[in-house]
């Protein structure tokens, strides 16, 4: 296949050019949580106000956000019905479980991931940092909704919003109602605490790669054929097509998340995938090429690159580059390489990137 600097420009999301959503939830006038962005940049995601914006429509068999707060802003207790999963870009961040957020904390740092079941409440707090932002990710092209603890609805009623059994959220202060056909949800009572598992620090823990402890490796099917690649499963199953262990949480999501490593200069030859590809990159810079265009991604840029396209990677000369990688399905298929002779005697790309 092929495809214009036009259509992939419209397959990247620039950091600098993310839509916030500061009223995507029914905690978004409590005080302490008023300070939060809510982005959606691939998929319809879980807001509960139409007006957020969505970036990229076009379905993946998963959904693709971020969250951006300053320090001392709090993400209020919730519940998900698919995997929800952070990427620390920036900030310190503790995440906690229970109803009140009592059952268990742990503190992320930069580059740190973590993978938080299904029917769990949890909370996030940014500890550190001003406009820290977390990479997120969702099961499933439709995430279903968010069941929120029973405090956020009554702090959310003292400053005029409804949500609705349609999922939608009505600002009463500002003179919305109720649409026809549609009524306010029951609000989550302590009466239904006890059907959410509950989770300790320690079963949090179970539930976190940490940046240093990603298991980096030259011997997988897209490091082997790469120069100056490693690639780390983090999470999903093992996966012997791409010749690659189980990630650290290795249940299955729909989807794989890996991190790669760039040496300055490194390169990955083309190669063609059968899934959907994203990537986010976190540190450094990394051009990826298609036929004789390429377009540079930078640190907070996402980009999802086609199934079936021929693409090829280059790092940075000077500081190489970190890339956190999503493909879809439980069982992604190994990289289908082109002709070998695009590398040159010396290992690098003949291809002018």
């Amino acid at each position: 296949m092929t495809i214009s600097m036009d259509e992939m420009i419209q397959r990247v999301v620039r950091y600098d050019d993310l839509i916030a959503c500061r009223t995507a939830f029914i905690d978004a006038r409590t005080p302490g949580s008023d300070k939060k962005e809510n982005f959606t940049i691939i998929g319809p995601g879980v807001a509960e106000n139409p007006g957020q914006h969505i970036h990229i429509k076009v379905p993946h068999g998963f959904n693709v956000g971020g969250a951006r707060q300053p320090a001392g802003c709090v993400n209020s207790q919730h519940s998900h019905e698919t995997a929800e999963v952070f990427l620390v870009h920036s900030g310190v961040w503790a995440f906690r479980s229970g109803h009140d957020g009592k059952d268990g904390e742990v503190i992320l740092h930069p580059g740190d991931v973590i993978s938080i079941p299904v029917n769990v409440f949890r909370g996030f707090e940014c500890l550190e940092g001003e406009d820290s932002f977390l990479f997120a990710l969702l099961g499933g092209d439709d995430p279903g909704h968010v069941d929120w603890a029973p405090y956020v609805f009554e702090e959310a009623a003292g400053h005029g919003l409804v949500l609705t059994k349609a999922g939608r959220l009505i600002d009463t202060a500002i003179g919305e109602v109720v649409p026809d056909g549609d009524e306010p949800c029951r609000p989550t009572s302590m009466d239904d605490v006890p059907r959410f598992r509950r989770l300790t620090s320690a079963d949090l823990q179970a539930h976190v790669i940490r940046d240093a402890d990603a298991p980096l490796t030259n011997s997988t099917a897209l490091a082997g054929g790469s120069t100056g690649l490693d690639e780390a499963p983090l999470l999903g199953p093992d996966n012997p097509s791409e010749g690659i262990a189980a990630g650290s949480v290795s249940s299955d999501h729909g989807f794989h998340f890996r991190k790669l490593v760039l040496a300055p200069g490194g390169t990955i030859p083309p190669h063609a995938r059968a899934e959907c590809e994203v990537l986010f990159v976190h540190r450094g810079s990394v051009s990826i090429g298609w036929g004789t265009q390429k377009i540079v991604l930078k640190p907070g840029d996402t980009a999802t690159v086609p199934e079936g396209l021929q693409r090829y990677w280059q790092a940075d000369e000077t500081d190489g580059a970190i890339v956190f990688v999503v493909r879809g399905t439980d069982a992604p298929a190994a990289p289908q390489w082109s002709n070998p002779a695009t590398q040159d005697a010396n290992g690098d790309l003949a291809v002018a990137l």
